[in-house]
């Protein structure tokens, strides 16, 4: 009678933990089959807000920025033309918005997958490599819109069109990413800095104030983070500039070349031509682009369906 029972016993142990396994299993799939939904609301999301800021701080700043890039271009003792501010703008605002858009609908989903992969103390990991991840994608859209905008901000051209047309028949096409080593060089390692700094600042600053973070709270963190990544990176840009205005001429061999050159004739502090006017630019327009950026996110969040918004992700 006691083997019986012991049999019965284990029979009725193994059903249980094969009906929990498979109760498991089932809610494994359930959870598998939800996240693309969740993907592909994150990455919509992201590409609406990724757009709507970026238009909205190139629009603001470009007169800056054009200044920044003359005078980085400038050999020697030029003088800089004030003339033509913005110009270049409708053109440079055709590529600003689907590479923002393209970045940010990138970064949001991939920021979210490796914050559950990664553990919790390694969140800025997570954040570099998403903002690394994001400006690789963006950088097949930004680098064209680069080159043609700082041909028409140094008056090469006259009009966007005009510049495309005319680098792709002396350069190629490989003209329209001339510089492309140099531009990853610099913007793969800003966005993974800025995105960083911005994040961290912000996880800090809400565990401190123990609530969410309003507009103006998230545009002085963004300029904060953005004025500090836009100061070390001023040599990167110097060089960016300079491999993409160079045109046909090939005065510089590449980013190593370029470098010694700059170096050679016009001194070290040539590497930092600009970084007044970028530093204010960018840290402006990193207070612009992330109010906008979380302003809109969380609008869209606001519109989702009630259930979406109860697990909303930050």
């Amino acid at each position: 009678m006691n083997i019986n029972f012991s049999l019965t016993y284990v029979s009725n142990w193994k059903m249980q933990n094969l009906q929990l396994e498979t109760k498991k299993l089932f809610a494994s799939v359930s959870m598998g089959e939800e996240k693309p939904f969740d993907f592909f609301r994150i990455l919509f999301e992201g590409v609406i807000a990724g757009g709507t800021a970026g238009v909205v701080v190139e629009t603001a700043l470009y007169p800056i920025d054009t200044i920044k890039t003359r005078l980085q271009a400038v050999r020697g003792g030029g003088k800089i033309n004030f003339k033509g501010l913005y110009s270049g703008l409708a053109g440079n605002l055709a590529g600003v918005l689907p590479a923002s858009a393209l970045f940010v609908g990138v970064y949001e989903p991939t920021k979210q997958k490796l914050l559950q992969i990664f553990p919790e103390n390694l969140s800025a990991a997570a954040h570099l490599t998403a903002g690394a991840i994001g400006g690789f994608a963006a950088s097949l859209v930004r680098v064209p819109t680069e080159v043609v905008k700082q041909r028409l901000q140094t008056g090469q051209y006259a009009s966007a069109p005009d510049a495309v047309r005319l680098i792709a028949s002396k350069e190629g096409f490989k003209g329209l990413y001339a510089g492309y080593g140099s531009f990853l060089l610099r913007d793969l390692p800003f966005d993974a800095i800025q995105f960083c700094i911005y994040e961290q600042l912000r996880i800090g600053y809400k565990a401190a104030a123990r609530r969410d973070l309003n507009d103006p709270e998230n545009a002085i963190i963004g300029a904060f983070a953005g004025a500090i990544t836009g100061a070390i990176t001023t040599p990167l840009d110097v060089i960016k500039t300079r491999l993409m205005v160079q045109g046909s001429a090939n005065q510089y061999k590449g980013i190593f070349d370029c470098v010694q050159t700059i170096v050679r004739e016009e001194g070290p502090p040539a590497l930092l031509k600009g970084i007044g006017p970028r530093v204010m630019w960018i840290g402006i327009g990193g207070s612009i682009f992330f109010g906008v950026l979380e302003s809109t996110k969380r609008m869209l969040a606001q519109r989702r369906p009630v259930h979406d918004q109860n697990s909303k992700e930050d």
